[in-house]
């Protein structure tokens, strides 16, 4: 097993900390500003700059990619940038930001499932994770079934999850233009093209007034696009290929528990016993998971 050095340890604390609070980000930017069309305009940003990037490091041919390559870059972005993030993003507008990121720590459970509904046998040892965690997602909910909280926007976030789950599920099956960096500005553009198009239809776009921004919001956009958009995803892809994947796996769990602390610290959200219990539950069901999977 390769040995971490520095920059791996430096890079896996970008991908802990930047992506972790994101949802911190979303909530703020959210505050003020309409869900798809802000989502929207944070990936159409980010995608352009992204592949400006790679157009500079590598080249225009760099670009280049087939048509089946595109279709299939634009159909992983609508999953995972328009479903998985702007569900996520909607369900903010009435959910505490350390709730969602718990309830996105689910994913490597949805993916589990995936794998057996197309065939694949996940092991015994893995079953048990994704059933103790449907157990800690089912203690999460339960303030929405009670009342206390909105039960739409918990019911958003899972829906988010299971489509960035079908996302990255599809993304390795699919063909994807050689250059991650290339496919992912691709489904970045695509994803918040599709934003600003819901948001149009919501009439997000009615009485719309940029300077009725608050001066938070607009700096948590601009963070998402630099940070959450570009710094924590070119941190990643470069983890998957510097550093072995089980270390890199790890975000899974740490993430969440960022999030929850950010939330706690910088927004005053309460940390309730189903928050804590659940949330305790579903973190441990993804370590189960993820130290069962990068085993196999």
């Amino acid at each position: 097993m390769r040995t971490p050095t520095t920059r791996v340890w430096i890079a896996l604390a970008l991908v802990y900390v930047v992506w972790g609070s994101t949802y911190l980000g979303i909530r703020i930017v959210v505050e003020t500003m309409p869900p798809f069309l802000s989502a929207g305009a944070r990936f159409i940003t980010a995608g352009l700059l992204l592949a400006g990037i790679v157009a500079w490091r590598d080249g225009p041919a760099a670009l280049r990619a087939t048509g089946a390559q595109v279709r299939s870059a634009v159909l992983v972005g609508l999953l995972l940038v328009l479903g998985g993030n702007g569900l996520v993003v909607l369900a903010e507008t009435s959910i505490p930001s350390g709730l969602a990121a718990l309830l996105v720590a689910a994913v490597p459970m949805w993916l589990v499932v995936l794998r057996a509904v197309s065939g694949d046998r996940p092991s015994p040892r893995t079953l048990a994770g994704v059933l103790l965690g449907f157990g800690g997602l089912a203690v999460l909910t339960s303030p929405g079934l009670g009342g206390e909280i909105a039960l739409g926007g918990v019911l958003l976030v899972l829906a988010g999850s299971v489509c960035w789950s079908l996302g990255s599920f599809g993304s390795g099956k699919l063909p994807l233009p050689a250059n991650p960096f290339t496919g992912s500005s691709y489904q970045m553009l695509a994803g918040g093209t599709g934003g600003i198009i819901v948001g149009l239809c919501r009439g997000e776009h009615h009485g719309l007034d940029l300077s009725s921004y608050s001066t938070a919001s607009w700096l948590a956009l601009g963070y998402l696009v630099l940070f959450g958009s570009l710094v924590g995803f070119t941190a990643y892809v470069w983890l998957l290929r510097a550093a072995p994947l089980s270390l890199v796996a790890t975000y899974a769990y740490v993430n969440p528990v960022v999030a929850v602390t950010l939330g706690w610290l910088i927004l005053d959200e309460a940390l309730t016993w189903p928050i804590l219990l659940g949330g305790a539950i579903v973190v441990a069901a993804v370590c189960v998971i993820v130290s069962t999977e990068r085993r196999a």
